[in-house]
């Protein structure tokens, strides 16, 4: 799936994404490749992303709304730190 992260100032990530885990509102959730549409409302936590080439990336979140449609997805996020 392509996976944008964007937060007020500045674009996060953008790039391939085997999966995508996110603290929503009631619980954590993951999206992967061909997730039915959803527009999601985030909550305080960790945004996990793992690339195609196997990379982990790690995203602190104050929060923020999730789109998937079409195996497009977009975050926009209040962003507090990322590590590896």
């Amino acid at each position: 799936m392509q996976l944008t992260v964007l937060s007020p100032v500045k674009e996060i990530y953008s790039g391939e994404a085997k999966s995508v885990s996110l603290p929503g509102l009631d619980g954590s959730f993951q999206l992967l490749n061909n997730h039915a549409p959803i527009v999601a409302a985030l909550g305080a936590g960790r945004i996990k992303v793992e690339s195609t080439s196997g990379e982990v990336l790690h995203f602190d979140i104050v929060n923020g709304f999730v789109e998937m449609l079409n195996n497009k997805t977009s975050l926009l996020v209040e962003e507090s730190a990322q590590e590896k």
